[in-house]
């Protein structure tokens, strides 16, 4: 039995490895899917046939003669199977639609504050449902919805177990899903935009995802697979002391980094308004260029103390986060300056998404779901 299990498993590995490797190209040769896999060819064949037969791969004729006989071409489906994801915020609701190869088909955002109430919860679900129906995508293609939510979830996802954001604790995920008409899984928000910011990397390794958004959170991933920690609270990252006595955290606590490095923090010079913060900055506010300055000093420290005690790749994610490329020589040179062991900032990377993470992250959940039945 334990035989016939590995020859499964070995099967299913096989099988998984190479729809991932056709997803990643737009049409490819037998022999160079072959030489990819590291695989002999009746192996490969025997695989793309069967998820042909799924109709998650195609044939789509044939590559030019080199010689010989000329190579069958083999291409993705890739909106074979869709997904929704979803993210709750305060004040907002963001909805993406990707397909199997975690693609973003599309992101749309829309104005609802929280509250814990039926009618949040109904409007909810005719929001996401009205969105994945103007995507065009049949109900035998979703797969489901992600939902990324601000806050603790226990081990079944079962129970939002504590959310400051949200002012709420030990509330039946349920509420969320209730009037939404297809399978769901939930995550946490900042875990589930760690988890986007690596899906799809071959070997993604040891990556620490600090998000600054609305709130500071933040994601540990040990060869992309999270680690949440014995209490599932790894990640919160907002809640570290980077000053002792400083500043009130909405948590209650003074000094925490969530009072010096969330989106707020910055977007209350502005009225609010993250994105006119950056243009005015853009502009030499010479008011703002000041508050600037302070918030790198702090972001710089943190993102130091977590290289420190990581020792690995940090991502910088979130609504800042999407900003930060365009100031990468000034953010390089304060953690070079801070870096104890070498004069270098190559382990810190920006983001590949900005509002959308989130519940990019949510959807990717689903889609790796599938893709592990295979």
């Amino acid at each position: 039995m334990k035989e016939q299990r590995t020859s499964r498993d070995i099967k299913k590995n096989n099988r998984i490895r190479t729809l991932r490797c056709i997803l990643g190209c737009d049409r490819i040769s037998q022999p160079e899917l072959a030489a990819k896999l590291q695989n002999s060819w009746p192996t490969v064949l025997q695989n793309v046939r069967e998820l042909m037969e799924m109709g998650l791969v195609q044939e789509v004729g044939e590559f030019a003669s080199t010689g010989g006989r000329k190579a069958r071409a083999f291409a993705p489906v890739r909106d074979a199977r869709t997904a929704v994801g979803v993210e709750i915020t305060q004040n907002h609701i963001g909805m993406v639609l990707t397909n199997l190869a975690g693609e973003l088909v599309r992101y749309e955002r829309r104005k609802k504050e929280f509250s814990q109430s039926e009618s949040y919860s109904r409007a909810l679900g005719e929001m996401v449902e009205e969105f994945a129906a103007s995507c065009g995508i049949s109900q035998e293609n979703l797969l489901g919805c992600g939902i990324a939510l601000p806050g603790i979830l226990d081990e079944t996802g079962e129970t939002f177990a504590l959310s400051h954001v949200l002012g709420t604790e030990n509330m039946p995920t349920a509420f969320f899903s209730r009037y939404i008409p297809f399978p769901c899984l939930f995550v946490n928000d900042a875990s589930a935009a760690g988890l986007a910011e690596v899906w799809g990397e071959d070997a993604p390794g040891n990556v620490v995802y600090l998000s600054l958004s609305n709130s500071v959170g933040g994601a540990i991933l040990n060869g992309g697979k999270l680690y949440n920690g014995d209490h599932l609270r790894a990640g919160e990252f907002g809640h570290m002391t980077l000053v002792m006595d400083g500043k009130p955290c909405y948590c209650g606590k003074r000094g925490c980094l969530d009072a010096y490095c969330s989106a707020k923090v910055l977007a209350e010079h502005t009225g609010g308004n993250l994105e006119q913060f950056f243009d005015r900055l853009q502009a030499d506010d010479p008011d703002l260029t000041t508050v600037w300055k302070d918030y790198l000093r702090y972001l710089a420290t943190a993102v130091n103390n977590l290289r420190m005690v990581f020792d690995c790749t940090v991502i910088a994610g979130g609504y800042v986060g999407g900003y930060l490329e365009e100031y990468g020589n000034e953010i390089r040179q304060l953690l070079s300056e801070r870096n104890t062991f070498e004069a270098d900032a190559g382990y810190f990377r920006f983001c590949r998404y900005r509002r959308e993470a989130s519940a990019m992250g949510a959807a990717l959940m689903q889609v790796e779901q599938f893709i592990q039945q295979l």
